[in-house]
């Protein structure tokens, strides 16, 4: 099932800690060169490419501030061409997630979860169009949040810009069809927020149908799923362990 992905090059941005860090494994491990961005990880980033090197794959990481969207897209996809002189794989994986409501949000909370969480995934999908190859196969998956979907208190901006990251992969799945696939992954309690132990992870799973949290695998497994498949397209696939039911 790697023919897939063997002998591609795939983007992951936030690739060098936490959910970003076991999708980059798994694509290098599924045969993929690995560009792993980071914004203030360098050690991290320098550790997960020793890591994919180690086990014989091949991995750059790119510094670049999402916060700055448009130049952070130019630099990221401009890197990975440099390096592999194509690119097959975008992960829209890096956000910021922050609590917020109506009564607190602040216009720096806009301005800043939606330049990460939106506007960057968005230039992003457009430097990556622009740039893959004509003809050739092509993917692009985003990273959401079951939230995306079903909406809760507590998260308000950041759930906002969830959502619409979440319309943003139907209408490029359709704009962009029929050389680019565009997926999503919604996972739900998967790791706990930073600052935040296991504690906060077992309070959740008494909410969750399966009755348990999940883990990083299961949304690096979900995206190469995605990323193996010929004939999904538009798709938000949930890794919640039916938490958002």
């Amino acid at each position: 099932m790697t023919t897939a992905i063997r002998g591609k090059v795939a983007i992951v941005t936030g690739g060098a800690v936490r959910l970003g860090r076991e999708i980059a494994l798994g694509l290098s491990d599924a045969g993929a060169g690995v560009v792993v961005h980071y914004g203030r990880s360098r050690e991290a980033a320098e550790r997960t490419i020793c890591e994919i090197a180690a086990a014989g794959g091949r991995a750059v990481a790119v510094e670049a501030d999402l916060a700055s969207p448009v130049e952070a897209a130019c630099a990221i996809i401009g890197a990975a061409r440099a390096e592999f002189g194509r690119v097959d794989i975008l992960v829209n994986n890096a956000s910021v997630f922050e609590p917020s409501t109506l009564a607190d949000a602040e216009p720096d909370d806009w301005d800043r979860q939606f330049a990460v969480n939106l506007k960057a995934p968005f230039y992003l999908c457009r430097e990556f169009a622009g740039a893959r190859e004509p003809g050739r196969r092509a993917h692009i998956v985003n990273i959401l949040d079951w939230r995306a979907t079903r909406p809760g208190a507590g998260h308000l901006v950041y759930t906002l810009t969830k959502a619409a990251l979440a319309t943003l992969t139907l209408a490029l799945a359709q704009e962009l069809a029929p050389d680019v696939q565009v997926n999503a992954v919604a996972p739900g309690a998967i790791l706990p927020p930073p600052g935040e132990g296991a504690d906060y992870l077992d309070k959740l799973s008494t909410r969750i149908p399966l009755g348990r949290t999940g883990n990083a695998a299961d949304v690096a497994e979900a995206v190469l799923f995605l990323l193996r498949s010929e004939f999904i397209t538009g798709e938000i696939l949930h890794v919640t362990g039916g938490q958002e039911l």
